[in-house]
């Protein structure tokens, strides 16, 4: 009877061993990087919606409760400063072709009021502005990317805006600038011109705005010795394949330099789903569509790649992320929503896909900086939190203008109904120093992941590591308790003959410095 029990544990042990998933194994070629990840891929997108710009860039001059800097606040600019935020999209998305540059200059007390039709029906009053906007990009260090109003704005119009922003001779534009109390110029370097031209940008086809494109485009260049304006046409959104075939065909490249791509990570436009309360179901096909992205970019890349073989026009994905129900009791317009561990699991993943494409995506801009859509902040008066989403784009910021590592993996599958996904994102770089940074994402509801790094080509062996992960899926950071996710330390890890063998808890982000 001893003999059988003993023959029946040690069959058990067996098939239990058997079961054990082996370790993914990841190849870093250290020695063959050739593309460099663009910084301008970890870019932001401010909108006048909801309490994006008022309430959460910007509190007014006269705000004597939060401090600020000529009215902006001065927690965002730190953090944001934290972020190295590399550029910033504005006045919209939508809200940009209606915007008349010129009602947002002057003495603030003069400038008209505006309905913003799109987001809420509000009356804002302007005083946020091309001045406040460029002064608050030069206070961040970043680069601004100024949307022109295609939709109901005219050729003219966008003209005296880049003379007004970049001409620092004498002329019309830029004496009304000085005028307004700026001498120099911002020299604004990002045009996109009209936005969602498919869409609120005009409803137009492909074949119609090509024309427009190619008439407004001509007018963008010059003004500036120092500057060569770079001009991005509004592209398709999501799979719509025939858009970008037609503006890479029948526009000039000499007069594009950048097409625009549109991708939400949305279960269902007519049933968005909470963005707290969800359940497995809903996070699995949320991160259905998020990684979707990688087939996206691949596709449009495919079509920018038989006209345009030398890579010269970029693939710019100027709005993307989640996008679930408005916060309950919260105006339907404002787009406000939580944002939860679900959120860092799109941005790892997302960011991953845009590094590895670096050869073709060298502009990206998460949708929208504070208080709307997957926000790095949120606001509360004078309350201000980072989310789960700022995290991870605070780990990657290492990436930016570093050089791609080629990787190689067999992936794993993450399961649900008789549903899959791949489990594992992971992207390679290194920097100017030569300092190795891999970032890895698990999106596996339950299941850790061991993860075997083989890094060819270098003898670095000096490890450390940070992690941003949570309990359930569902965490996020309230007013209450703002810190309930944040990154640590991370040192599940072993190095041993070259190979750094890791363990990937469920739904986690890792960063891992390899010097």
């Amino acid at each position: 009877m001893k003999q059988l029990f003993l023959t029946w544990a040690l069959c058990l042990c067996t098939l239990f061993l058997g079961a054990q998933e082996d370790p993914v194994i990841v190849f870093i070629n250290a020695d063959q990087g050739q593309h460099t990840i663009d910084k301008h891929i970890y870019g932001h997108f401010a909108e006048h919606l909801g309490r994006c710009i008022y309430g959460g860039f910007y509190v007014g001059e006269d705000n004597e409760d939060i401090p600020h800097t000529n009215g902006v606040r001065n927690d965002v600019l730190a953090a944001l400063k934290d972020l190295k935020v590399p550029n910033l999209r504005w006045p919209g998305g939508c809200f940009a072709d209606t915007y008349h540059w010129k009602d947002g200059i002057g003495p603030k007390d003069q400038r008209p009021t505006i309905v913003n039709r799109w987001w809420g029906g509000v009356t804002e009053d302007n005083s946020f502005g091309t001045h406040d906007f460029l002064n608050m990009c030069e206070m961040l260090g970043a680069e601004a990317y100024l949307s022109a109003n295609v939709g109901s704005g005219t050729v003219q119009e966008l003209i005296d805006w880049v003379q007004y922003t970049n001409h620092d001779g004498v002329s019309p534009m830029a004496d009304l600038r000085r005028e307004n109390g700026r001498e120099e110029p911002w020299n604004v370097k990002f045009w996109g011109i009209g936005n969602e031209t498919w869409g609120c940008g005009g409803n137009m086809t492909a074949e119609y705005y090509a024309n427009i494109y190619r008439q407004f485009a001509t007018f963008v260049p010059g003004w500036s010795s120092n500057t060569q304006a770079i001009r991005y046409a509004s592209g398709a959104s999501d799979d719509d394949y025939h858009w970008t075939e037609v503006l890479m065909r029948d526009v000039p490249h000499r007069l594009l330099e950048g097409v625009a791509l549109h991708h939400y990570s949305v279960i269902d436009w007519g049933a968005k789903g909470p963005s707290t309360t969800f359940t497995e179901q809903q996070y699995f096909t949320t991160m259905e569509r998020a990684l979707l992205m990688e087939e996206l970019v691949t596709r449009h890349s495919t079509i920018m790649d038989k006209y345009d073989p030398d890579k010269k026009v970029d693939l710019v994905v100027d709005e993307w992320g989640g996008w679930y129900d408005v916060e309950p009791g919260t105006n339907p317009g404002f787009l406000f929503q939580q944002n939860t561990m679900r959120d860092a699991m799109i941005a790892g993943a997302t960011l991953n896909i845009f590094n590895n494409h670096a050869d073709r995506v060298r502009m990206a801009n998460l949708a929208q900086t504070i208080n709307v859509l997957q926000a790095v902040i949120l606001t509360d008066e004078e309350k201000m939190l980072l989310t789960p989403t700022f995290h991870v784009m605070r780990m990657y910021n290492v990436h930016q203008d570093a050089t791609l590592l080629p990787i190689q993996f067999q992936n794993v599958d993450y399961e649900l109904d008789g549903r899959k996904l791949p489990a594992l994102s992971v992207s390679a770089s290194q920097d100017s120093m030569g300092v190795i940074h891999v970032s890895l994402v698990n999106i596996d509801a339950h299941a850790s992941h061991d993860v075997s790094l083989l890094l060819r080509g270098t003898d670095k062996s000096q490890i450390s590591g940070e992690i941003l992960t949570s309990e359930n899926l569902q965490d996020y950071n309230a007013f209450d308790n703002p810190e309930k996710v944040k990154p640590s330390p991370f040192d599940d890890y072993q190095l041993s003959d070259g190979t750094l063998n890791v363990t990937l808890p469920p739904f986690s982000v890792v960063v891992l410095e390899v010097k």
